[in-house]
């Protein structure tokens, strides 16, 4: 049986934090627009191999058993005393955007961390085995599709299509993979399927700082659309063409982005958001009227029936482009496409029922960005808890932040949380 649990198992806050820092280290950079230290740790890249190999070596001085899975997401075990019961996961990633902060993704995996650490000192054995879980490739900043190692480890993605995927400069998930030395021997599907998944994050977002609340119970995930969009029109010369002559790519792309803020504006596709994160003109010279231009679009929705109707918006709207504007083209390519997720609502009691017990305020809040844990929502049951960040909870930004004492109570949380689920029969 497992050893007696005390009411409250807290973690260190201040060696969380020290955690925090030192990984953002890996991959830091002076951004010039904030003057602000951040972080730039694509997937795959040699910083990304680097804080992957520092994750490994604390999860070993753990005490943890080591594994990586043919996509290159990590796992740390820690047995229970039923060896053999499904796991309790914690998970989140380590990966970042090219502009991030410390917080995203690492409070998630490095809390987990930070529990075990603390079950080691106190001599606490839960039932179920725990599992510290960081997922490849979360951003989907570098190859195009987010969430792409949970994704593959619930087999929603094939791996072989996860190591097809390609980035700017034509490399392959799966050959970059290799070159880091993160194509792990284990297959990928989760065998068995863990008991539970918990997660912690930071907020991403203004409600919890707004209202002073102490942390976030969330409800689930809204649907995520990504596409690229490729306008192809005619080069000429920027003074010698006549304007009713010329087929403007650039003009065309900003018709665009103009009309998916009129989309979004209209209210009729429910609480849209959309995005043109990228966008580029060929061949870029100062004195060329654009003959291609290449850009991404990132739809938002928590109604599938309203994100479904977006898309469908969208793609006639590209339809009449073409059919009204003389030798205009245009190709769309998918790059990644989820449906909203509601997490359990068991779990949700549970994280409600602990935050009161920690004497915690806490709302309950929707999540507007993707996290693994919607996709581990496909084979076992899946909470998240929120971190509350500050400055209105500004995220892939250097500006990113939260303070010590939010990331401890969002992490005591997380633990009170796990070991609960871990004790159950």
């Amino acid at each position: 049986m497992p050893c007696d649990v005390p009411e409250h198992v807290t973690v260190d806050g201040d060696r969380l934090w020290l955690s925090l820092m030192e990984l953002a280290e890996i991959g830091a950079y002076e951004d010039e627009q904030t003057g602000l230290r951040g972080v730039r740790r694509l997937a795959l890249t040699d910083a990304d191999a680097e804080g992957r190999r520092k994750l490994v070596s604390w999860m070993e001085e753990a005490g943890l058993t080591v594994r990586v899975d043919a996509v290159g997401n990590i796992y740390g075990h820690r047995a229970g005393t039923v060896p053999d019961a499904p796991p309790v996961m914690i998970g989140s990633h380590i990966d970042s955007v090219a502009t991030a902060g410390a917080f995203d993704g690492c409070l998630g995996v490095l809390g987990g961390l930070e529990i075990v650490r603390t079950l080691n000192e106190r001599g606490i054995t839960t039932r179920r085995p725990l599992m510290i879980a960081a997922f490849s490739e979360e951003e989907g900043v570098r190859f195009g599709t987010d969430m792409l190692g949970s994704a593959v480890a619930a087999g929603r993605i094939r791996l072989e299509e996860a190591y097809a995927l390609t980035d700017a400069d034509g490399l392959t998930f799966g050959d970059e993979l290799a070159r880091i030395g993160f194509a792990g021997p284990h297959g990928v599907r989760l065998d068995p399927s863990p008991y539970a998944y918990v997660e912690c994050h930071i907020e991403q977002g203004p409600l919890l700082f707004r209202s002073g609340t102490d942390v976030g119970v969330v409800t689930g995930t809204q649907g995520i659309s990504w596409q690229e969009i490729v306008v192809y029109g005619r080069a000429a010369h920027a003074g010698a063409t006549p304007t009713e002559m010329r087929t403007d790519a650039g003009l065309v792309a900003a018709e665009i982005v103009r009309h998916l803020r009129t989309m979004v504006d209209s209210g009729d596709y429910g609480h849209l958001r959309a995005t043109v994160g990228h966008l580029t003109l060929h061949p870029g010279d100062t004195n060329i009227v654009p003959a291609r231009a290449d850009l991404t679009v990132d739809l938002r929705n928590p109604d599938e029936e309203c994100m479904v109707r977006a898309e469908e918006h969208l793609a006639r709207y590209l339809d009449r482009l073409q059919e009204t504007q003389g030798g205009l083209r245009i190709t769309t390519r998918r790059m990644a496409r989820t449906s909203p997720v509601a997490f359990d609502d068991r779990l949700q009691k549970i994280v409600v029922r602990e935050a009161e017990a920690l004497g915690l305020t806490h709302s309950s809040i929707l999540s507007g960005a993707g996290h693994d844990a919607q996709e581990m929502a496909a084979v076992c049951p899946a909470v998240m808890v929120f971190a509350r960040g500050e400055y209105d909870g500004i995220s892939h930004s250097p500006r990113e932040y939260s303070t010590v004492e939010s990331c401890a109570r969002a992490i005591n949380l997380l633990a009170a949380t796990t070991l609960s689920l871990a004790d159950e029969e």
